[in-house]
């Protein structure tokens, strides 16, 4: 069981930042993908809700940021390899939700509880 803790949410003004933090551990970090995805649903994942993938990251492999945050938002490892970031710039409106951290390495996938992040104009 890989577990996942998620921090960094809250409510931030249009043009705030906010860095989000994912707590796993280096194992994870080098045999996962690991990703961060937005939902509007709430806190903890539900497979019957919808889930956008904001960002990801492979070890030493590939990169994947959405269009709509590419020059805004960045995905990051700690030297330490235990933590994901993902460091929100610029943020907006539609920024907001409830944003979860992902493992991912097939068959297995795992979620944190979630973060609320709120962004008023």
């Amino acid at each position: 069981q890989v577990k996942l803790v998620e921090s960094g949410g809250g409510s931030v003004p249009a043009g705030g930042s906010l860095r989000l933090s994912c707590l796993a551990t280096a194992d994870v970090v080098k045999t996962s993908t690991m990703g961060w995805f937005r939902s509007s649903a709430g806190s903890h994942y539900d497979p019957g809700s919808q889930y956008e993938l904001v960002a990801s990251r492979s070890w030493g492999t590939s990169m994947y940021i959405k269009d709509s945050v590419k020059g805004r938002f960045t995905i990051s490892v700690s030297g330490d390899l235990s933590t994901v970031y993902l460091q929100m710039n610029d943020l907006k409106p539609e920024d907001a939700g409830m944003y979860f951290c992902n493992s991912a390495s097939p068959p297995h996938f795992y979620w944190g509880p979630g973060v609320q992040v709120s962004v008023s104009s």
